[in-house]
């Protein structure tokens, strides 16, 4: 029997239907875009009958990039990203380990750049805060942390080669690799999944129905993955799995292994410039003697290319220094010299995370495989500026060149929008006034490209062969998020600095309604 639900009184962001009031969904997919008065002769019979009261239907937004468990863990756990002080983090740090005794203690968000002291805990600090707990408390880009010594301890013994004589400064590189690792396996099976849980009801909320999960050795774990992808949560999660391969065997074995949909996602090829392991072609302004870490070189990203592009599978890199980029795109033109140009463009949408410093030139190239480019609005948000934390790594010309998100745009580059969550806050609507009022003004784009870029974007970033898929249009997979009615400029909200955004009412994927505001459009 097909089930019918007629949404009338409402605005509906639909390409097919730019005035549209009305829409039916049958079984899950959109049948019908129109006017109230032509919905109710059509479909007045309808098993539902939705009245919006002029609220806004817009497509679910899709979130290109999140780390379910580690967000999950900061909602309910040790969260440090409002700390305004060095004493402020270790009062938290204190207040928390006292409160939860005896427990391992996973903490995230600390930001010495908005510190007057300009620097992180020690690690004879954090002992003395903690009193003999493990304690994990990552940096807000997530690429270093400082622990306590008594996770150290839980390391393997190498470990402690690796951290030499940092002990007053944060781990980075392969150490922070061991001490991740070691952190997450301190947290229990049901911790895990409750996190989880908990982080896609959150995702549901803000009206979002689809997640990139980029998981990995070196970010999570096996067992992690298959937990998300085995939630039954509503909000459905495509996985990607961060680890190099050199053959097309190892490739398939790899992601049968994992159960992800691609070898994407965070496979490192340097890290990030907060923690100063991003890979630069010049110095770091304010540390004169790095240039960063280089986890892949060319022929490493050539080969893992090579061999996802033969076994038919999404491949992809965590990208952010210029000297990454570099790396890459030398490592595509090996690749197409080993394939063809036909074979690495007609793949699965090879793609690319975060991308923040790149070249015209470079974008030219790169957009000549049609990849795309998963990028995050947010960090130009919170880093760029003048006085932001990209000044300060990097120097005033240099940072107001980050994340060019109009100049990727013009290359035939797909752009997908995400949150690297917990970096920065899932907020889709945030994310996209983000992108139209970006700190640097040539780049920014129009609220139309940025919205589609975080909802259509993040299907094509999946490999999704459907051009309409994320968008509103019948045919399609009933996709859909209802937000409080709010004025709207060419059909969409306006995304001023001090206006409101909008607020959630109810969020549908595949027709199931996964999250709902108790009380809103009954």
């Amino acid at each position: 029997m097909v089930n019918t639900t007629l949404l009338v009184g409402g605005r509906i962001c639909s390409p097919a239907e730019p005035d549209a009031t009305a829409m039916v969904v049958q079984d899950g997919v959109v049948v019908w875009l129109g006017a109230d008065e032509a919905g109710h002769a059509q479909y007045g019979a309808a098993d539902e009958v939705l009245h919006l009261a002029g609220s806004l239907v817009t497509p679910a937004f899709v979130d290109a990039h999140v780390h379910a468990t580690a967000t999950g863990l900061l909602m309910g756990g040790l969260d440090l990203t409002g700390t305004t002080s060095l004493t402020d983090c270790l009062d938290a740090v204190h207040r928390y380990v006292v409160t939860h005794p005896d427990t391992a203690v996973w903490g995230h968000g600390w930001d010495e750049t908005h510190w007057p002291e300009r620097r992180p805990p020690s690690r004879a600090e954090l002992d003395r805060a903690t009193g003999g707990v493990a304690v994990y408390l990552s940096r807000i880009d997530a690429h270093s942390a400082v622990v306590s010594s008594a996770l150290l301890s839980r390391t393997p013994e190498e470990v402690t080669e690796l951290v030499g004589s940092a002990v007053d400064g944060p781990l980075t590189r392969e150490a922070h690799h061991h001490v991740r690792r070691a952190a997450s396996a301190a947290i229990s099976p049901g911790q895990r999944r409750r996190a989880q849980g908990a982080f896609l009801c959150h995702a549901a909320a803000h009206g979002v129905a689809v997640v990139h999960e980029c998981a990995g050795p070196d970010v999570s774990g096996v067992d992690d993955l298959r937990d998300l992808l085995a939630a039954e949560a509503g909000v459905a999660v495509v996985g990607y799995w961060g680890q190099a391969v050199r053959t097309a065997e190892e490739a398939r074995e790899l992601l049968a292994a994992t159960g992800a949909h691609g070898l994407s996602g965070d496979l490192f090829c340097d890290g990030a410039l907060g923690s100063r392991t991003a890979a630069l072609h010049m110095p770091y302004t304010d540390a004169p003697d790095s240039c960063g870490a280089r986890y892949l070189d060319a022929e490493e990203v050539a080969a893992h290319l090579v061999a996802c592009t033969q076994a038919r599978i999404q491949a992809g890199f965590h990208v952010i220094g210029d000297a990454a980029t570099t790396t890459v795109l030398r490592g595509f033109a090996l690749a197409e010299s080993r394939l063809g140009s036909s074979a690495v463009r007609q793949a699965r949408g090879h793609r690319l995370e975060h991308l923040e410093m790149i070249e015209a030139g470079q974008a030219q190239a790169l957009g000549r495989w049609a990849l795309v480019a998963s990028v995050q609005p947010a960090f130009d948000a919170a880093w760029g500026g003048p006085t932001g934390m990209y000044a300060q790594r990097l120097g005033a010309r240099r940072a107001a060149g980050m994340n060019p998100f109009a100049m990727l745009s013009r290359t035939g580059m797909g752009m997908a929008f995400g949150s690297d969550t917990p970096v920065t806050p899932l907020d889709p609507w945030a994310a996209v006034r983000a992108a139209v009022q970006h700190r640097t003004a040539g780049s920014r784009i129009s609220p139309t490209a940025a919205f589609t870029a975080h909802t259509q974007g993040g299907y094509r970033a999946a490999g999704c062969a459907d051009p309409a898929a994320g968008a509103l249009v019948p045919g399609t997979v009933a996709s859909y998020a209802i937000w409080e009615e709010i004025e709207l400029i060419a059909g969409l909200p306006v995304l001023g600095s001090d206006v409101p955004l909008p607020r959630c009412l109810r969020t549908v994927h595949r027709g199931r309604t996964v999250f709902a505001e108790p009380g809103a459009l009954q």
